[in-house]
């Protein structure tokens, strides 16, 4: 027997008018997950028509509420909802529910659909995109509140479920965010017991409450989340209260909630329910089954509330706001810079510079540089998974993040780089920070799916990888990155830049803090390179083309090419002044990056490769994987098509090919072939 409905009337007629809307839509796609939305309209109901600080008609309003749907596949009841409360998006946009170029995707698409605040849909992603989020309300909120002034006071909502959970990225994102004691993040766990495969039993059977609450979490519990309203409108103002603790309300629900056969199991987690099921669910709700994407005018007037009440509460914050800025004004400047996507004035003059012959790793560079950007870039925060000692991305003086209060610049993401990616694209999404994280090279790996959902995204998150081939030396195969710079450039949308040496480094952290709409990825080295004489080579400032003319040969005829990246730019240098002195003029080509150097005019591409010369070798110590686009077919892509070993950097790089000698006489041999 169902236990009693705690609502009014209207509550359950606008609970039910939400459900059979989200199963109209996914019927009429015949594609679709209807599970979640029917279990999990009550508590999307009482959060959006009772908490959640929104203006539909300012979608992009910097002080309202954030909400993500972690288990994004629960589309239907956000686009649902978008519509029901007055966002831009349209009954006719509902009808076209995973139609090509709608708006209304399988999963919610940032960028694309308004009120839509991040790209869910692999599990686990979101939540970590919402524990970001409300770091970066804290981080902002020190920056900006004075007192009498909350400029930035608001909440980070997220709805996830049982399949979010089991991910790892989501309790890595958990403990971070427990450490940190980010207590305006809510999240409302729809825990149903089940996944597309049966019961969740199958695969989990911990308390997840249990874990959450370990980890620092203030947890809460809804034991009817399909019929007690009023329980869930106490959990969400008990979760609100604290503000010490992230809190994680646990709600029971019934997934397919009034599906007749089907409630409650796998059956109705990811197909539609066809017409007949359609029909029989209505009529279980007490909906007529012959209507069908019908809102009664009640419901609609009761949700379209949000629509006043929103714009209420934003004029209000706009008030605030103008009162602020007039008593704050330098604040104000900088918030207009912060939300404008800009830089402040000079940001580049304290930039550090690098002497001519003198040997520093690229890492170590970066290091200075990036402090350097931080002193000048008040709203320039990151951290690294527990390596900043070795990537050099600490920044000096400028504390440690605290989550109550937002001061301090320095994250300290621990050993979990597979969140600390996703919480950096969650800082994104946020708006008005600038944000990097930094491991190993080799550990991008842990940080795939995150980097992916950044450049599908147009996030410009700046990853700081260093440690970068198999001159890393003694710590061996497992921590040399072989397959990892191919591996990227496969990622449509990302930018990477190896520079070359320290001048190289500078110019690429002008490309990474300049970015407004693109991930980029600097890979550092951890060896010294040195730096190179500019008054003798081509100027530093070519990296923002992706490549270009570094040397070329002097009173010889050009032969052939020598393209490199990152360190073995040198070993390239070494084997031109080889071949220079056998009579062979050979070009040298930087190219610290394949993406910036394929959005230049072709006839630049071609002044650095001109197509008549056709001996070329490329020189990257990591897989050759690509490389023919460059070296052409005549060509020789030197690389390093095995996995690394433990040894001294210099016996690495000698043993697997890596020298001046064996670049020398690949272009040799590039030109025996062509010889007619």
């Amino acid at each position: 027997m169902a236990s009693p409905f705690t609502g009014t009337d209207l509550d359950l007629l606008s609970i039910n008018t939400l459900r059979a809307l989200c199963i109209d839509v996914i019927q009429r796609a015949n594609s679709g997950h209807p599970g979640l939305p029917l279990g999990a309209s009550p508590m999307a109901y009482v959060l959006w028509s009772r908490h959640l600080k929104h203006d539909p008609a300012r979608p992009d309003w910097p002080d309202r509420d954030r909400f993500v749907l972690s288990a994004g596949h629960g589309s239907s009841m956000l686009y649902s909802l978008l519509h029901l409360t007055g966002y831009p998006l349209s009954m006719e946009d509902l009808h076209q529910f995973r139609q090509w170029s709608s708006l209304t995707p399988g999963h919610p698409e940032y960028h694309l659909t308004a009120g839509v605040e991040a790209t869910t849909g692999p599990l686990g992603q979101g939540f970590a995109n919402a524990v970001g989020m409300a770091l970066a309300e804290r981080f902002l909120a020190h920056l900006f509140n004075r007192t009498g002034y909350p400029v930035v006071d608001h909440y980070t909502y997220s709805i996830l479920g049982d399949g979010c959970v089991m991910e790892g990225v989501t309790f890595e994102a958990a403990a971070l965010a427990g450490h940190l004691r980010l207590g305006k993040l809510i999240c409302l766990y729809d825990s149903n017991d089940v996944t597309l495969d049966g019961p969740a039993a199958l695969a989990l059977s911990e308390n997840v409450g249990a874990r959450f609450d370990a980890a620092g979490w203030q947890v809460l519990h809804v034991e009817d989340g399909d019929h007690d309203v009023a329980a869930l409108d106490r959990a969400i103002e008990a979760a609100k209260a604290d503000t010490e603790h992230p809190s994680l309300i646990v709600v029971k629900t019934t997934i397919g909630y009034g599906s007749p056969g089907k409630q409650g199991t796998s059956a109705c987690h990811g197909s539609p329910f066809g017409a007949a099921g359609v029909a029989e669910i209505k009529r279980t709700l007490g909906l007529d089954p012959d209507k069908h994407f019908h809102v009664p005018d009640e419901v609609l007037a009761n949700l379209r509330t949000a629509v006043a009440r929103g714009t209420e509460r934003s004029r209000a914050w706009d008030r605030r706001f103008a009162q602020w800025a007039d008593r704050h004004p330098d604040l104000a400047r900088t918030w207009g810079q912060v939300h404008n996507g800009e830089l402040p004035d000079g940001w580049d003059r304290g930039l550090p510079q690098f002497k001519a012959g003198d040997s520093i790793a690229t890492r170590a560079a970066g290091g200075k540089i990036l402090n350097a950007l931080a002193t000048a870039v008040p709203w320039l925060i990151g951290g690294d998974a527990d390596l900043s000692c070795s990537t050099a991305t600490a920044l000096r003086g400028m504390g440690d993040f605290d989550g109550r209060t937002g001061e301090g610049r320095n994250i300290h993401f621990g050993v979990r780089e597979h969140a600390m990616a996703a919480i950096a694209n969650g800082i994104a999404y946020h708006g008005g920070v600038k944000t990097f994280a930094s491991t190993f090279f080799v550990f991008s790996d842990y940080m795939r799916p995150a980097l992916r959902l950044a450049a599908m995204n147009r996030l410009p998150v700046i990853w700081v990888w260093t440690h970068d081939s198999v001159a890393v030396g003694e710590d061996g195969p497992t921590h040399q990155p072989i397959e990892h710079l191919a591996a990227l450039r496969c990622t449509p949308g990302l930018v990477l830049l190896r520079p070359a040496d320290a001048a190289e480094t500078v110019e690429a952290w002008k490309v990474a803090i300049e970015s407004r709409d693109t991930p980029v990825g600097l890979v550092l080295s951890r060896q010294p390179l040195p730096v190179l004489d500019r008054d003798k080579v081509g100027g530093a400032a070519g990296l923002r083309r992706g490549a270009y003319v570094l040397q070329d040969p002097v009173d010889q005829p050009l032969q052939a090419i020598l393209i490199a990246t990152g360190s073995e730019v040198h070993v390239a240098l070494a084997a031109a002044g080889l071949l220079a002195d056998g009579g062979i003029g050979a070009r040298v080509v930087s190219m610290p990056s394949w993406e910036l150097f394929e959005r230049q005019p072709r006839e630049y591409r071609d002044s650095v490769l001109p197509p008549s010369v056709q001996a070329r070798v490329s020189v990257e110590a990591g897989v050759t994987f690509g490389w023919q686009r460059y070296v052409g077919n005549h060509g020789i892509a030197l690389g390093i098509d095995r996995y690394g070993a433990s040894a001294p950097c210099e016996t690495v790089m000698e043993k697997l090919g890596m020298t001046r000698a064996a670049v020398a006489e690949a272009v040799r041999q590039v030109l025996r072939n062509l010889e007619p």
